[in-house]
């Protein structure tokens, strides 16, 4: 669904395998979350999805996701959303990577994604 862009372009990260934050890809409001993905729509409808890991939704609930938003809350780019582990991923048999999806935009729309190591807060591709 992902590689073959149904969703809408975007590009993937791999995470470190330790604890960290999921944060909030854009300004806007969380119109779906769950413990391992969550969409953020902008102001102008532009909606962005993030998935922490491949399959993860047969992961238990309580192990390695730890909510720190809502549904419905307006967030800050770069706001933490859920904090995870990639690690407990890993240790279940799953893939830790990690799309993120500009939903519904045509493949043309979007700048090609950044390569390599991605810090925090670095701008991951643009919407046009």
């Amino acid at each position: 669904m992902f590689a073959q862009g149904l969703v809408g372009p975007g590009t993937a990260i791999d995470p470190r395998k330790e604890v960290q934050e999921a944060v909030a890809p854009i300004t806007g409001r969380i119109v779906s979350f769950h413990p391992h993905a969550f969409v953020v729509q902008s102001a102008d409808g532009k909606g962005v999805l993030v998935h922490l890991g491949m399959n993860t939704v047969r992961l238990p609930l309580i192990r390695g996701f730890e909510l720190l938003a809502d549904q419905g809350d307006e967030v800050t780019a770069g706001q933490p959303l859920i904090r995870w582990n990639p690690a407990e991923v890993v240790a279940s048999g799953i893939s830790p990577i990690v799309p993120i999806v500009a939903l519904d935009a045509d493949g043309d729309v979007i700048s090609r994604p950044v390569s390599g190591e991605v810090k925090r807060g670095e701008l991951l591709f643009r919407w046009a």
